[in-house]
C-alpha cells in the first residue's frame, strides 16, 4: 500500500516540479513582465529606495496589523530557509554550475510575479472578525474573480493546510536536529546512543517556543521575525562573503563556469551533466522553491501590513526575491564553487556540500556557525509557514480554529524531531507545488488589475510631485 502511494506521489511530484510546471511559472512571469513593461528592471532603483527606505522608518502598526517591515520579514522568514543552503547545493550537483544562471533567470521573472501577488493581496484583502487584516491568493481569488472561479480559493487553502505541516514544519525541524546533532558529534559532546533523547528534548523546546510565538498573534510574529531575519541573513552573508573574498582569484573562472555551464553543461562538468534541460530545470525549480514566486504564499504575510498603498507594498516582493535568490542563493553557489570542494556531478547533494565549502576555507570550527545559521533559517521558516497555515485554515473554517491549529502545528515539531517520515516530506513537497496551480491561474486572470494599479500609483505620485 505504502509503495503504491509512494509511486503515485513520485509521478505527480515529477510532473508538478517538472517541465510543464516550469513552463507555467516562467510563462506567467513573462506575461506579467511584458504587461508591466518589465517593471522589475525599469523600477528596480525605485523598488530598493521604497523598500530599504521604509525599513528604517520607526512606525507602530495599527491593531491587527504589522508594519510593512515586519510583513516583509515574516515573508522572508518563510522564504529564506534551508533551500538557500541545501537546495542550491543540490541544484549545482545535479544540474552543474549552469543551474545558477537559470536560478537568476527564474528570479528575474519571479520578481514581477511576486510583486503582482503582493499587490493583489493588499488590494483585495479584508478584515476578519478579530479586526486583523487577512489576504493572499484565496482572498484575491474570492474578491477579484467571478464566482465560478471561487473553487480555486478553497483548493489553494486546502493544499496550504496540508503543506504547512510537512514543508513548513516537520522537514525544517528535521534540519535543525540534524545540524545540532552533527555539531555535537564533531565536538564529541554526544554519542550515537543519546541522539534520540537529544532530539526529543530539541523537539519539545521548539514546540514550546513556537507555541509562545504563534499563539501570541500577528503582533508577536512580526516582532520576532523583524529581529531574527535581519540577524540571520546578515550573519550568513558575512560568513559567505568571507569565503568569496578569501578565494577572490577563483571568482572570474567561477562566473565563466556558470555562464558556459548554462548552455553547455557537459563542457564544465566533464560530460557527467550533459543535459541543457536538466541544468535549466534544476536551476529554475530550486529558484522557485527558494523564493516562492508563483506559489503565492508570501503574499499572505504582506496582506497583514499596515499600509494603504498596494503597489508600494508590492515592491517589497521584488526586494524579497532579490535578497533571497540573487544575494543569498548566489553567495551559497559561490561558497561551493570558489572553495573548489570536490563535487560529484550527477549525484544528489545537500547542506553538507555547502558546509564543506565553508570548512575548506575557514577550517572545522566554522561548522558550529553553519549549524547556527541552519537552525535560524529553519526556525524562521517554521514561524512564517505557521502564519500561512493559520490563514489557510481560517479561510476554510473561520477564526475559531486559529488557536487549536497553532497548538497542533507547534506539537508537530516533536514529531519532526523524533520520527523518520520520508514519505510525508515527499507528499508535502507535492502539495507545495499544487498550491502554485490555483495561484498562477488567478494571477494570470488578474494581470490586468495589476497593470491598472501600477498605472494609478505612478499617476498619483506624478500629481503629488507636480
Amino acid at each position: 500500500m505504502l509503495e503504491t502511494i509512494e509511486s503515485i506521489n513520485n509521478v505527480v511530484n515529477n510532473f508538478i516540479w517538472g517541465v510543464p510546471a516550469m513552463i507555467c511559472i516562467i510563462g506567467v512571469g513573462l506575461v506579467l513582465s511584458f504587461r508591466t513593461r518589465f517593471l522589475q528592471i525599469r523600477k528596480f532603483p525605485y523598488a530598493m529606495k521604497v523598500t530599504i527606505g521604509r525599513m528604517f522608518r520607526k512606525k507602530q502598526a495599527a491593531d491587527g496589523a504589522m508594519t510593512p517591515f515586519q510583513a516583509v520579514c515574516t515573508a522572508l522568514a518563510a522564504t529564506v530557509g534551508t533551500g538557500n543552503i541545501a537546495g542550491v547545493a543540490g541544484a549545482i550537483a545535479i544540474g552543474g554550475p549552469g543551474a545558477v544562471f537559470w536560478m537568476w533567470i527564474s528570479a528575474l521573472l519571479g520578481m514581477c510575479t511576486k510583486f503582482s501577488e503582493v499587490t493583489l493581496a493588499v488590494h483585495f484583502r479584508e478584515k476578519n472578525d478579530k479586526g486583523e487584516f487577512v489576504g493572499g491568493p484565496m482572498y484575491y481569488i474570492k474578491n477579484g474573480l467571478k464566482k465560478h472561479w471561487h473553487w480555486l480559493a478553497y483548493l489553494f487553502a486546502a493544499f496550504g493546510v496540508i503543506t504547512v505541516f510537512g514543508t513548513g514544519n516537520a522537514t525544517q525541524v528535521n534540519t535543525i536536529t540534524t545540524a545540532i546533532d552533527s555539531a555535537l558529534f564533531n565536538y564529541g559532546i554526544i554519542s550515537k546512543d543519546s541522539v534520540s533523547n537529544i532530539n526529543l528534548v530539541i523537539g519539545i523546546v521548539l514546540a514550546v517556543l513556537l507555541a509562545l510565538i504563534l499563539l501570541g498573534g500577528i503582533k508577536r510574529i512580526g516582532q520576532v521575525t523583524e529581529k531574527l531575519v535581519p540577524f540571520m541573513a546578515l550573519f550568513y552573508v558575512v560568513l559567505a562573503l568571507g569565503v568569496v573574498i578569501l578565494n577572490i582569484n577563483h571568482v572570474p573562472a567561477v562566473f565563466k563556469e556558470i555562464v558556459e555551464g548554462a548552455f553547455s553543461p557537459a563542457s564544465v562538468t566533464g560530460g557527467v551533466v550533459g543535459s541543457f534541460f536538466m541544468s535549466m530545470k534544476k536551476g529554475v525549480s530550486r529558484g522557485i522553491f527558494s523564493n516562492e514566486a508563483g506559489l503565492g504564499t508570501g503574499s499572505i504575510a504582506h496582506a497583514c501590513a499596515d499600509t494603504r498603498k498596494p503597489v508600494k507594498q508590492g515592491f517589497f516582493g521584488i526586494f524579497e526575491v532579490f535578497v533571497d535568490t540573487i544575494v543569498i542563493c548566489t553567495l551559497t553557489a559561490l561558497v561551493i564553487l570558489c572553495s573548489e570542494v570536490p563535487i560529484t556531478y550527477g549525484q544528489a547533494a545537500g547542506a553538507e556540500l555547502t558546509i564543506s565549502g565553508f570548512t575548506a576555507t575557514y577550517g572545522n570550527w566554522v561548522s558550529l556557525f553553519t549549524a547556527v545559521a541552519m537552525c535560524c533559517f529553519a526556525f524562521s521558516t517554521i514561524i512564517g509557514w505557521g502564519l500561512y497555515g493559520a490563514r489557510c485554515i481560517e479561510f476554510l473554517f473561520g477564526t475559531k480554529v486559529n488557536k487549536p491549529f497553532m497548538f497542533v502545528y507547534s506539537l508537530v515539531a516533536i514529531v519532526g524531531a523524533t520520527l523518520d517520515l520520508g514519505l510525508l516530506w515527499s507528499i508535502a513537497e507535492t502539495f507545495n507545488g499544487l498550491m502554485a496551480i490555483p495561484n498562477l491561474i488567478a494571477v494570470f486572470l488578474l494581470s490586468g488589475v495589476v497593470v491598472k494599479l501600477v498605472r494609478e500609483h505612478f499617476d498619483l505620485e506624478a500629481r503629488e510631485e507636480a
